[in-house]
């Protein structure tokens, strides 16, 4: 039985493929059209699945798409009237495009298959597809689930619970009351973009104090004990207006900041605030899944689930004996869920549980294989060398991370979802002081106050953070260990709690990994384990016979305003454009001072993509 997951029309289109149970592959359109965050009809993304299946469209027995189109559709219906005549604007912009596409999404889509499709199409509601993605992959055979974003049809959030090959949620909230709603109101106030910027403002929170809770807590939002909230929409425009906050919002906590323009302490204290909300609702939450379920298990989904510092919470209070979380936790891997929803769910297929989980360290999308790298690298003026010994490359390259070079590693398949978990990542030195500033302004050409995640040595994590579990998809936050922090000066404590220039903050030392410590002393960790990770584990075990540290910075391969890079040709040039070293390309390693001196244009490059 052959199943297409699809996600479209909203944000992060994506499609999955699932083969008897089985997770075939999966990827976000974006990486294939380099659009940041396109919402297309995942056109190039079912190619490749498709490829990765060696099947044709026409071997497709049914095509899921995330949600129900219908209802979301009765949800903006009754949003505009209840708010007429304020939502006439946001109504006239989004009814033509309803009508147009998305009322008879069927139709759409049989379109855009073509007439070689035959199968049947499904519809699950959207946090059923959540719940899915977050449960049926899971290593658990009973587990509570908890699924929180925006919106979906009506829900923003549910409870459920997993058990053998079933799932049944319990409860839910629904619209306009939403955490992810909330989070994403105080990102627009704070000067980011919506639904990209909400990790920045997380990275943001921790350079601030929660002084604005009190506030939030007074006009925003009621929090309950079970982890559901009120929120009093006077203060609020998304329901009907083209904007997430209203006048009433500004009286409170002055204008929003302008995109791009300098971050003040009034900004760092909003994320400060509004991260102690989240983490508030999201144990409150967690808790009453506990006590509805009984299960010693969680499973996480919905793009709030992206929030590592509130996992991180969650994680620490021992609420659950283990935590799973969907590493595609937003709309993209809503395409899996549907299509694995389908396979349990409606089909009633055994599942089994894998005791590691089902996901394959989610290196689930396209891998060129040696012929099509050199094929992309000959076109162009590229030098390279190939390594036909994998201990030999592993070997130099270890070199040359404990050397302070910034490597591009793409190799095997590529990741699906948000985070580079060592297939597109951009990997350093993490002992080395410069390495952060150096990334962050001279490769991926972004805010300086963003921190970089480490990627550790499964065995050693306990050497050096507190989490006594592992982390393979970087959705936990945990404290750096006390034993390898360093104590700073008092000018340097003053530097990291007043300095306006977040750059002098950051580049504070404060543990023997500066790279990845950030101001709180936390890190988002990454465990790399021999099983799923391969030659990237090979690596980063010769690195510690080289230097006696196991741990490495790791950061998505992409600048700034560019999805991950796909291609071979996507790494060269972003490697001919920034200030890395050296790039690696499965068995081909290109090094920058061996390259002929080709006409770069940097900043056309950056350009070349929307910077948000």
């Amino acid at each position: 039985m052959n199943i297409l997951g699809v996600s479209a029309y909203y944000h992060d289109s994506a499609a999955a493929l699932v083969v008897d149970g089985e997770i075939v592959a999966a990827a976000q359109e974006e990486r294939f059209t380099r659009i940041k965050h396109d919402f297309n009809f995942p056109s190039k993304a079912i190619e490749f699945c498709l490829k990765s299946g060696n099947l044709k469209i026409s071997d497709i027995d049914y095509v899921v798409f995330y949600d129900k189109p219908l209802l979301k559709f009765d949800r903006l219906l009754e949003t505009y009237l209840a708010f007429a005549p304020q939502g006439f604007t946001s109504f006239a912009k989004a009814i033509p495009l309803w009508l147009k596409q998305k009322i008879d999404m069927k139709r759409d889509m049989r379109k855009k298959l073509g007439s070689d499709f035959k199968g049947k199409f499904v519809f699950p509601e959207h946090h059923e597809s959540h719940a899915a993605s977050a449960y049926f992959p899971s290593p658990f055979d009973d587990a509570a689930i908890i699924t929180m974003d925006g919106v979906g049809e009506w829900a923003t959030a549910s409870i459920g619970h997993g058990k053998g090959n079933k799932i049944k949620l319990l409860k839910e909230l629904r619209f306009p009351h939403s955490l992810g709603l909330l989070y994403s109101a105080i990102t627009y106030h704070t000067g980011f973009k919506v639904n990209s910027g909400e990790y920045k403002l997380m990275g943001l929170a921790p350079y601030g104090k929660p002084t604005y809770v009190e506030l939030i807590k007074k006009h925003l939002v009621d929090i309950k004990d079970d982890g559901s909230l009120w929120m009093d929409m006077k203060y609020f425009n998304y329901c009907q207006g083209l904007t997430m906050t209203s006048p009433e919002f500004d009286k409170i906590f002055g204008p929003a900041r302008k995109s791009e323009s300098n971050i003040t302490q009034r900004e760092m204290d909003m994320a400060a605030s509004i991260q102690v909300v989240t983490e508030e609702v999201m144990l409150k939450m967690a808790r009453h899944a506990k006590e509805l379920t009984g299960a010693k298990n969680l499973c996480l989904a919905g793009g709030v689930a992206l929030n590592c510092v509130g996992n991180g919470k969650i994680i620490a209070e021992k609420i659950y004996d283990n935590v799973w979380i969907q590493p595609a936790a937003g709309d993209a891997g809503a395409s899996l869920g549907a299509a694995l929803f389908t396979w349990y769910q409606l089909l009633d297929n055994p599942r089994k549980a894998v005791p590691t989980d089902s996901q394959k360290g989610s290196l689930l999308g396209s891998c060129p294989s040696m012929d099509e790298i050199k094929a992309a690298l000959d076109s162009t003026s590229a030098v390279y060398d190939i390594f036909e010994d994998e201990d030999a490359l592993v070997d130099s390259i270890a070199d040359d991370i404990a050397a302070g070079k910034v490597i591009g590693w793409f190799y095997g398949r590529m990741e699906f979802g948000p985070r580079a978990l060592g297939g597109r990542s951009i990997i350093g030195d993490a002992r080395s002081e410069e390495m952060q500033a150096t990334m962050n302004l001279k490769i991926k050409y972004r805010e300086s106050f963003r921190p970089f995640a480490p990627c550790v040595l499964a065995e050693d994590v306990n050497k050096y953070f507190e989490l006594n579990s592992e982390s393979p998809y970087m959705l936990v936050v945990a404290p750096v260990k006390e034993d390898i922090r360093i104590d700073v000066s008092e000018e340097q404590r003053k530097i990291m709690q007043n300095d306006p220039d977040l750059c002098k903050r950051v580049n504070v030392p404060r543990s023997e990994l500066p790279a990845i410590t950030h101001i709180d002393y936390s890190a988002r960790v990454q465990t790399v384990d021999e099983n799923r990770h391969g030659r990237y584990y090979k690596l980063m075990k010769r690195f510690k016979d080289k230097t006696g540290c196991g741990v490495i910075i790791n950061t998505s391969f992409n600048i700034r305003g560019e999805p991950i890079v796909c291609y071979p040709l996507d790494a060269y040039k972003c490697f001919i454009n920034t200030e890395m070293d050296v790039l690696v390309l499965d068995r081909a390693v290109l090094r920058k001072e061996k390259q002929p001196a080709v006409s770069r244009d940097v900043e056309a490059y950056k350009k070349s993509f929307k910077l948000d």
